[in-house]
């Protein structure tokens, strides 16, 4: 017997690993947008599978990079600007019930773009992304779910 699964945004939200689950969620967002690569609505389980493969240990770190950096390219501009980092950053503060002042958002940004924006023109391109992840691995570490490795249908894909 087949069952064929289906997820709609707000579906997916309900499922995603949130605190708040009232709210709407940016992260969540992009991972949805991500996931639908068909750019339907709709995240199917084959989809889902798919996506889920750049989170196998086994996963290049090219991969990974790429991943990461189209993760936080909110509008898909072949760049990350400063104004889609600071909707990520308050975005995942929020989840994780942190609060800090603008203040620190803005030094937060300012350190981030001091050291990932090498020309300095306000833009972090992806050569500028890999170079960053790279002097930065924790950032690729939430990337990799080490329980899959025992997952051997992802292997297949």
């Amino acid at each position: 017997m087949f069952i064929e699964l289906h997820y709609m945004q707000e579906e997916f939200h309900q499922l995603a690993l949130l605190k708040n689950k009232n709210k709407e969620n940016l992260f969540a967002n992009r991972i949805f947008d991500l996931f639908d690569v068909k750019q339907r609505g709709v995240v199917d389980f084959g989809d889902f599978v798919r996506a889920l493969n750049v989170f196998h240990p086994s996963v290049s770190k090219e991969d990974k990079i790429d991943y990461s950096f189209r993760l936080y390219d909110l509008y898909g501009t072949g760049f990350i600007e400063r104004k889609e980092v600071k909707l990520m950053l308050i975005a995942l503060l929020s989840e994780s019930e942190l609060r800090v002042s603008d203040a620190t958002v803005e030094l937060i940004l300012d350190k981030t773009f001091e050291e990932a924006d090498v020309n300095q023109d306000g833009k972090i391109d992806k050569l500028d992304w890999e170079k960053f992840v790279t002097r930065n691995p924790s950032l690729l570490k939430i990337m990799t779910l080490p329980y899959l490795r025992q997952v051997a249908f992802l292997h297949c894909l």
